[in-house]
């Protein structure tokens, strides 16, 4: 290391800078005369001159060599798909679903969604509640299944009441829906892109158990997708038969 260092070192200059203090001095001393120091001046100006030209091209030629390489990640860039859905698997879920909780305002849409995944308070505070404790989420709308009506009134109600922001969820939409898929719409920040987390019922998406259903996958439905209008229609159309 200390060896590319040494070599790295703009000797021409340090050369024309040693040579210029000898005359210098020299002169000073007596020892030559300005005859003598004239055509030593003129030839560290030729030798600063060719030191110039040289960085100089190298200089052009480095920025050649960025120029391509930008051009080069453009290329890249450009043809790289940017996916409609991603999957998130359990390691990422917990994360992904705050943040989208979080990141959500005006009107957020809960469709067909399990309640028995909010049963636990533990659950219940990672999937519901920092949507509803969200101060950019204006309303929240959820549109169920008449089956689920006991558990929302004895389990999950209570429990929305308790939060701040609470008034904000508006009584659910009640529908007889036999899709098994879920989703949540919601504007997200900054750009208020509309976006969704789309799950289904049942494995392996879901791990089911006698008291409760807990998701294990989830797809993030990005801001580009051409599913976005169908889930807007779906959730439409049950709210009118509902």
């Amino acid at each position: 290391m200390k060896g590319n260092r040494f070599l790295s070192y703009d000797w021409d200059a340090i050369a024309g800078v040693l040579a210029a203090v000898a005359a210098i001095i020299l002169h000073l001393l007596h020892i030559v005369d300005e005859h003598i120091i004239l055509p030593i001046v003129l030839a560290l100006m030729a030798l600063l001159f060719i030191s110039f030209m040289r960085h100089e091209r190298n200089n052009e030629r480095t920025a050649g060599q960025v120029e391509q390489i930008q051009r080069m990640s453009a290329k890249i860039k450009s043809s790289l798909t940017i996916p409609d859905v991603v999957l998130i698997g359990p390691r990422q879920l917990r994360t992904v679903s705050e943040q989208f909780a979080r990141g959500m305002h005006g009107e957020a849409i809960l469709f067909n969604v399990c309640l028995s995944m909010y049963r636990t308070q533990m659950l219940f505070d990672i999937l519901l509640r920092p949507a509803i404790e969200n101060s950019q989420v204006t309303s929240i709308h959820f549109v169920l299944d008449e089956s689920q009506k006991e558990l929302w009134q004895t389990e999950i109600l209570p429990k929305i009441t308790a939060c701040s922001g609470g008034s904000k969820v508006r009584e659910p939409h009640w529908c007889n829906l036999s899709k098994n898929l879920s989703f949540i719409l919601a504007d997200t920040q900054p750009d208020g892109a509309t976006e969704a987390l789309l799950s289904f019922w049942g494995e392996p998406f879901m791990a089911q158990s006698t008291e409760r259903n807990v998701p294990r996958y989830v797809f993030h439905v990005q801001a580009h997708s051409e599913l976005l209008p169908h889930f807007v229609e779906l959730e439409r159309n049950c709210r009118l038969r509902g």
